[in-house]
């Protein structure tokens, strides 16, 4: 047999316990995406006030904390992620009281809330960049944001061979014949980070929201704002000419994982710590290699990066076994505990990725089981205890990623609306009654995934989740502490995790003898028979 460590000793954070400051160590944090979360008003949009009545049943499920994707004023170009005021919510979703009565009830129930921050890009009507737009060349307005003179004899050309992460050039002219940046969407063009006005600006920002109690920040494409200095092209072209950006990939690229972006973070690092009750920072980061991941982590830095390799997992126990062991190994390198993702609002669910209908439902839960049993933290996305499938049919003209009219990619099947209870000619209660249909129709499918449908199924996907999160908090071996792995049957997966947890995971197509590791099954993410682990399923033994 073989281990592998990881560096935190173990700490027990109950949902309701808020005096821990590494309360994040072992957190399990629940991603809302506040447009398709809950309505509370009936327009057929999620809203602060959804999230709000939601919380008893967050609390009943077992998660630490809440993440809240964007819910700032914005045009929605993006789904939120074009911020034109980053200190108020977006009408759509209420209002400042609407937040403040949302994170006290919240805290009140033991549950921590994370804000998205974006600070990449703002939305093309912040008010900054509509005055950098009615400024000169040359001024203190355009200065926050990277605007550049073309090439070519008469400035005709972009400044660079730089694309947008959506698809087209990431440069945009404007009529004096300048031209700005913007990685993602024409409306979202990137900030000056070199400029002090933008990093004064964003300390305020980080502590008008930790002053309202946030707990925390993820940070969207924490790996970039700083570009390298001159703007070099990548000079990189695919087979038919066109040139290629990821912005999910881990090859060294002039406008990500610059050092300079190290220096913000250790402006930051400060305002965190400044604020009693372990107030955390973690990052969106893409970078070429665990060492440059492991330089955003650390005491003058922030306290997490996410890890998305187990997100990007095969359905296959070799896999599986490669990342836990690489992930694990990179939470040594930067002393802190890894995190663990199964879906997020940027990728197809999990259900779908694994095959699909019953087949992927039933991995899903497997894979599940593996990663809240995993050290380390845990982000659960909207949905996923229910079971949820991406929707793949939704209409053209219904979606509303920028991705969608340039690639063909969208996101918007992992962004509808949550079933709640009832059926799809009542938006399976997603709004009130006699509300306005969800923003992006439910399958009529959902009907037997609903909240209000699976509360009732002891066996159900949500009591499964509420079931494991339950044994998360209060067996000793779960949380920090490390993993021992067990020689197995090819296609299985099987560690221990000390005092007394066994794990197994069924990857394999043949089923499992469970009396080979002896204990009591406290779990399993499917019906067992006779000590029989079948295929596709995951079970956590007492030994």
């Amino acid at each position: 047999m073989t281990t592998t460590a990881s560096p935190q000793a173990h700490v027990i954070v109950e949902s309701d316990a808020m005096g821990n400051d590494n309360w994040w160590r072992d957190a399990v944090v629940y991603q809302i995406y506040p447009r398709s979360f809950a309505d509370a008003n009936g327009d057929g949009t999620g809203d602060l006030q959804g999230v709000r009545q939601k919380l008893t049943y967050l609390k009943r499920l077992g998660v630490d904390a809440l993440w809240l994707s964007p819910f700032y004023k914005s045009p929605l170009a993006d789904g939120g992620y074009d911020v034109s005021d980053y200190r108020d919510v977006d009408p759509r979703f209420g209002t400042l009281s609407d937040f403040d009565e949302m994170i006290a009830d919240a805290h009140e129930l033991g549950i921590r809330v994370i804000a998205d921050l974006v600070p990449n890009h703002s939305s093309s009507e912040h008010v900054w960049f509509q005055q950098a737009l009615a400024a000169a060349p040359g001024s203190v307005e355009r200065a926050r944001y990277m605007f550049r003179a073309g090439q070519g004899e008469h400035g005709e050309l972009p400044p660079n061979d730089w694309e947008s992460i959506f698809g087209g050039p990431a440069w945009t002219r404007v009529p004096d014949g300048e031209w700005y940046l913007h990685l993602f969407d024409p409306e979202q063009p990137d900030f000056n980070w070199e400029n002090e006005e933008v990093r004064a600006e964003f300390r305020d920002i980080l502590r008008f929201w930790l002053d309202r109690g946030v707990d925390g920040f993820r940070i969207d494409v924490a790996h970039g704002m700083i570009k390298a200095a001159g703007l070099p092209s990548v000079g990189r072209t695919t087979d038919d000419g066109g040139r290629q950006v990821e912005m999910l990939g881990n090859e060294e690229l002039p406008y990500f994982d610059q050092d300079g972006v190290h220096d913000i973070y250790r402006e930051w690092r400060p305002i965190l710590d400044s604020y009693p009750g372990g107030r955390m920072a973690v990052a969106e980061a893409w970078v070429s290699s665990p060492e440059r991941l492991a330089r955003y982590i650390g005491p003058d830095e922030l306290q997490q990066a996410f890890n998305f390799d187990f997100m990007m997992a095969e359905w296959d126990a070799t896999s599986f076994r490669t990342i836990i062991d690489k992930s694990l190994a990179e939470a040594d390198l930067v002393g802190a505990p890894t995190t663990w993702v199964l879906s997020n609002h940027d990728k197809h669910r999990h259900v779908t990725r694994y095959g699909d209908g019953p087949l992927g439902l039933r991995r899903a839960r497997a894979a599940t089981l593996l990663m809240l049993s995993l050290p380390g933290s845990a982000y659960l996305y909207n949905g996923e205890e229910l079971g949820l499938n991406e929707v793949l049919d939704l209409p053209d003209e219904l979606r509303e990623d920028p991705s969608f009219q340039r690639t063909g990619e969208s996101r918007d099947g992992c962004r509808v609306p949550l079933p709640w209870s009832g059926d799809a000619a009542g938006g399976f209660g997603f709004g009130p009654a006699g509300a306005t249909s969800p923003w992006l129709p439910q399958p009529a499918g959902w009907a037997e995934l609903t909240a209000e449908a699976q509360d009732r199924d002891p066996d159900s996907t949500l009591n499964l989740y509420r079931e494991a999160l339950r044994l998360r908090h209060h067996h000793p071996a779960l949380g920090g502490g490390g993993v021992e792995w067990l020689e197995t049957a090819p296609g299985v997966l099987a560690f221990r995790r000390e005092p007394g947890l066994v794990v197994v995971v069924n990857v394999s197509g043949d089923p499992v003898n469970l009396a080979d590791f002896g204990g009591e099954v406290l779990i399993a993410s499917s019906p067992l028979a006779d000590d029989v682990l079948p295929v596709a399923t995951a079970a956590w033994l007492s030994v």
